[in-house]
């Protein structure tokens, strides 16, 4: 919509909006993940109101935050010069953020209620809101190419598209709760499921993933950052941010759906208490470790049939997003190198599910700091060997990536063999029946993890 209504500053408002909505998805990251609370936690309507509560007053901050960083001098300094754009880019952007400061809050509270829906097993209505939201955005940037609004304000046409798609999801995952959800769970948890949570237990299970999901959606900023200062500010910094903005959300759509597998095995893994069975033949492990080896596998096909099959990524990019070919042409290499992001990506998503299912979701927190670290070092080092602009942005990224899960790879190996040490304290126990000597294993591996962690 910017690169097709408004030709003549196409790749200006194209890094405009880029850099404000990179930097809202940071603060919209970590509330997102609250979806993982309503998955996991919430099993009756006090629990929902505390879980509603928490991202109320997270919506709340974001909002006051991103009026500050449009509105004053700090958000001047943070985009102006920081990322070493000229004052007609940074301004674009910070009249772009102000426009976004309330789309955390309706995000947040789709995301809650959409994990409501995955626990009681409404995938179906949760995947229909996505597919609306995205629908919709199409619809009003049709709608709003036709009206005078590209004339008089270009950035308002993809932040309203945002904002009715993300409307439409939040009714539909609501009206889907209330209608299949809200009349049958109890006022209260009973005990069979732990009992009410508190908003500590909620928080305590939400930061290492908030923080996951912090970390992963700055890199982005610090990615536009560190690639418009090697490139000193200058045009060709503003083509190579406008050009990660246009590949962003084309490298992501083969290989993004894969992160919501993390919810594959709290939705159905039987060692989780709080999970109701729901069909006679029960989802075990192996059959949860076959779909995702399936969903790795499509992943990958469409990731170098699209981006390495000549012609194909440039079309893309010319027929949906509306660049020339020469634009397109600079982005067919980033496009390459996101074809290798599936591999991280899957490990890490089916190694979370599984740390959620335990509720041991703290032995993630290190693998963010060292996402952050091997980024960064990446955008220090590659441009002393030649890389710069797009590909130094996308491969840095990637080494990051594969850096996460690296050590989320190594808590897992740690949780395994403190849950196998546990198996050995009570191998003697042959008065213990067998189905309660395995949910004694766990547990008592759990509670020592827990304990180590206090």
């Amino acid at each position: 919509a910017l690169t097709s209504g408004f030709k003549e500053d196409a790749v200006e408002m194209l890094a405009s909006y880029g850099l404000a909505y990179s930097l809202m998805k940071f603060f919209t990251g970590p509330m997102s993940d609250f979806k993982n609370v309503g998955l996991v936690f919430v099993n009756s309507k006090r629990d929902r109101g505390c879980a509603v509560l928490c991202m109320a007053v997270a919506g709340s901050m974001a909002f006051i935050i991103h009026v500050l960083i449009a509105q004053t001098d700090l958000g001047y300094y943070i985009i102006n010069k920081l990322h070493h754009v000229d004052d007609s880019v940074g301004n674009k952007t910070r009249r772009a953020f102000l426009y976004l400061a309330t789309f955390p809050l309706l995000d947040a509270m789709s995301w809650i209620h959409a994990g409501i829906l995955l626990k009681h097993k409404y995938s179906v209505i949760v995947g229909s809101a996505s597919i609306s939201d995205v629908i919709t955005q199409i619809v009003f940037v049709s709608v709003l190419m036709h009206s005078n609004l590209p004339c008089v304000e270009p950035l308002l046409i993809p932040i309203l598209a945002l904002y009715m798609g993300a409307l439409v999801r939040f009714v539909i995952v609501g009206l889907g709760y209330y209608y299949n959800i809200h009349d049958n769970i109890p006022d209260s948890s009973g005990v069979d499921v732990g009992g009410d949570v508190t908003i500590g237990k909620m928080l305590s299970f939400w930061w290492p993933l908030a923080l996951i999901l912090a970390t992963q959606r700055i890199s982005r900023p610090i990615v536009n950052l560190f690639v418009s200062r090697d490139l000193h500010g200058s045009s060709v910094a503003t083509e190579a941010v406008a050009v990660l903005t246009a590949t962003y959300p084309v490298g992501h759509l083969p290989y993004g759906w894969l992160t919501e597998l993390r919810a594959i095995y709290p939705a159905f893994d039987q060692t989780n208490p709080s999970n109701k069975l729901t069909s006679d033949t029960p989802v075990t492990k192996t059959h949860i470790k076959k779909f995702t080896a399936c969903c790795l596998a499509i992943s990958l096909t469409l990731c170098f049939v699209v981006f390495w099959t000549p012609h194909i990524s440039e079309m893309i990019l010319m027929n949906v997003i509306g660049v020339d070919l020469a634009f397109a042409d600079l982005c067919v290499l980033p496009l390459r190198i996101f074809s290798f992001f599936p591999l991280p990506v899957i490990v890490r998503s089916h190694l979370t599910g599984w740390f959620m299912t335990l509720k041991m979701t703290f032995v993630l927190t290190p693998s963010s700091v060292l996402r952050i670290i091997v980024l960064i070092t990446s955008l220090v080092m590659l441009p002393s060997i030649g890389v710069h602009g797009a590909t130094l942005g996308v491969g840095s990224l990637l080494a990051g990536f594969v850096g996460e899960s690296i050590m989320v790879a190594l808590a897992a190996c740690y949780v395994y063999q403190k849950q196998v040490k546990a198996n050995k304290l009570v191998e003697g126990e042959e008065s213990v029946p067998p189905s309660e000597v395995c949910s004694r294993t766990q547990k008592d591996a759990i509670e020592e993890l827990q304990e180590e962690h206090e």
